[in-house]
């Protein structure tokens, strides 16, 4: 089963061509219903967007009230606009992420602007083969362990230490990354909130060039990340990135298989302060 999840998994990112795009829904003080501005504006998406596919639910809320409180109240908002969306028969994908972010985040000095609901979405431009192969529970269960397991790692980390993380995926000579290697950013960005002293470094890395100072793919790639953190919220002095193209290879190039060239093509994570 466990191989049929990874084919699965390669598949669906070779297969993959979306673009994802966002809305953002506000919401009155201590309110899990959206303003009522938000409302029509999200009933007309509804209409003009029938058959876009729901990705991702990011839940805020504004600086007042505890961290646990904001926390739950960020739920109840995303369980709500989740609601709405099943209503109206759009689709959300199943491995959609929803995060309750509450008030961990960089706010804006207006606080309306930080009580909302993001939505992620994609257009589809071809239809993805649908693959028995696929089980939600494993991908749920396997994607919780892989997010235990690397928080525990940033935990432990020291100021030097490198920290590799393989399957950020991307798409095919793009810094764009694949949809289903998105929960893993949301996993960096969450210890990043938990470890409010963690200054990091990205770097990446390519397979298959045998000119080792071209980096230009690589930088794109490690950009890609840092400015998905810094658009999250995260602060730009705790964040920093560079691309090494195929100059660090674990694996001599040209790579003899897809292991090597899959070992190659790589993200690590720099600690530059942990505490």
């Amino acid at each position: 089963m466990k191989l049929n999840y990874l084919i699965a998994l390669v598949l669906i990112s070779t297969l993959n061509s979306f673009g994802q795009d966002k809305l953002e829904l506000f919401f009155d003080f201590n309110q899990e219903i959206p303003t009522t501005e938000s409302q029509k504006k999200l009933e007309h998406w509804m209409n003009e967007n029938k058959n876009v596919e729901i990705t991702k639910l990011m839940g805020f809320c504004d600086s007042v009230d505890t961290k646990e409180y904001n926390k739950k109240l960020a739920h109840r908002r995303i369980n709500k606009v989740a609601n709405i969306l099943e209503n109206h028969s759009i689709k959300s994908l199943p491995t959609i992420v929803k995060v309750a972010v509450g008030k961990d985040f960089r706010q804006a000095a207006i606080q309306d602007e930080n009580r909302k609901v993001a939505i992620y979405y994609q257009n589809p431009r071809n239809a993805i083969p649908h693959i028995e192969e696929v089980n939600d529970t494993i991908i749920e269960a396997e994607t919780e362990i892989f997010s235990t397991q690397l928080a525990e790692r940033f935990r432990r980390a020291k100021k030097g230490d490198l920290i590799r993380i393989n399957n950020i995926n991307f798409q095919f000579n793009s810094e764009k990354i694949v949809e289903s290697s998105e929960p893993i950013l949301i996993n960096l960005y969450q210890i990043m909130i938990d470890n409010p002293k963690l200054r990091i470094e990205i770097h990446g890395h390519i397979c298959c060039n045998p000119d080792g100072n071209d980096v230009k793919l690589s930088y794109r790639r490690a950009k890609y990340i840092f400015q998905f953190l810094k658009d999250e919220g995260i602060e730009m002095g705790r964040l920093g990135f560079k691309g090494f193209g195929s100059s660090r290879s674990i694996y001599p190039i040209p790579e003899k298989n897809y292991n090597e060239e899959a070992a190659n093509r790589r993200v690590e994570i720099l600690i530059v302060q942990n505490k």
